[in-house]
């Protein structure tokens, strides 16, 4: 498979991001009508968390299939849970194209989608035929139009069409891709935000007799006392996860010519970021909430060090672009 995919690559990498993008997820819908079986290499290394039995902690981060279009090809690659969204009330066209660059000199992804989704109750109709058996996760967030004061109401929205059609629920405040969004991270938005979603979780699982867990996730430009403070709240809340990290607004460690652009960065250029951030919430929190590592994942000794710095699960995403689905193989048996 890795083979295979680095032959096709450069003719993949010559087409449009967005357009190789959904090419590939075409292919691997073809893939997954004439071999539709679960790798069985994908079984050794369960992992629990939260109250779900993952079959191996390597995941596919959400932005990849917005509206779980495309579960069933995307399990075949052998991932142990998919995130799929990030996911609005309503349906949101996004930014204007190009809006997906990809940055080869630093195997980086730019992309200022703007959360351009069809809408979460287009999402449950896809979510009611999801594969059997597979762990699901959604990645929720508010309309661009709607205020950071009235944001809780599109979050909750949100959670009540998904909850009782997957298995976590992600609660996205870090995206830089939505104007304001990360001022959710504040301390008292951030409080209340979570305050009322925790407490329609609770009511959910009164109410249908069964637990959704809420993850968070964070972006990796907070500086540690900004990390002190949220540990505190996702702590004082008892968050069942924290995703670390987003994409990022930092420049650093890109050329010039992408200086200048609007949106958010991930792949190699994030993963120093990532880390830190990663690293930063486990000397915070300790054991008491798991954390999910994301952020510049290419390969084996990059998931290792991921779970040395505190992570329990992993999840990939710009890695798979660069280098293909064999990677997903390499870490679940690698580990």
């Amino acid at each position: 498979m890795k083979k295979m995919y680095r032959a096709i690559r450069p003719l993949l990498f010559m087409c449009p991001p967005e357009s190789a993008h959904h090419a590939v997820l075409g292919l691997l819908d073809l893939q997954a009508k004439l071999f539709n079986k679960y790798p069985e290499w994908a079984l050794q290394r369960p992992e629990h968390l939260g109250g779900l039995s993952f079959p191996n902690p390597v995941g596919l981060a959400a932005g990849f299939d917005n509206h779980a279009a495309h579960l069933p090809a995307l399990f075949h690659m052998g991932f142990g849970f998919i995130e799929v969204g990030g996911i609005t009330p309503k349906a949101q066209p996004g930014r204007l194209k190009p809006r997906l660059f990809r940055l080869q000199a630093e195997q980086s992804l730019l992309n200022r989608m703007g959360f351009c989704n069809l809408g979460v109750d287009h999402l449950v109709e896809n979510l009611k035929k999801r594969p059997a058996g597979q762990i699901v996760g959604v990645n929720i967030c508010k309309n661009t139009d709607t205020s950071l004061v009235d944001a809780l109401q599109d979050y909750l929205y949100c959670f009540e069409r998904v909850a009782p059609f997957c298995d976590y629920v992600t609660i996205n405040i870090s995206s830089p891709n939505m104007p304001g969004l990360r001022e959710l991270q504040d301390s008292d938005y951030c409080r209340n935000l979570l305050k009322g979603l925790k407490k329609a979780q609770s009511a959910y699982a009164d109410r249908a007799d069964r637990y959704v867990p809420l993850w968070v996730k964070v972006a990796p430009d907070l500086n540690v006392e900004e990390i002190k403070v949220l540990a505190d709240i996702f702590c004082t809340q008892k968050m069942d996860a924290v995703v670390a990290t987003n994409t990022t607004i930092n420049r650093a460690n890109v050329s010039e010519q992408w200086r200048d652009q609007a949106g958010g960065i991930s792949g190699r250029a994030l993963n120093e970021s990532a880390d830190a951030v990663l690293a930063a919430f486990h000397s915070a929190i300790g054991e008491a909430i798991p954390l999910v590592g994301v952020g510049g994942i290419f390969s084996l000794a990059d998931a290792k060090r991921k779970c040395a710095k505190g992570a329990k699960l992993l999840q990939l995403y710009t890695g798979l672009i660069y280098e293909g689905p064999g990677l997903v193989k390499d870490i679940v048996t690698g580990l």
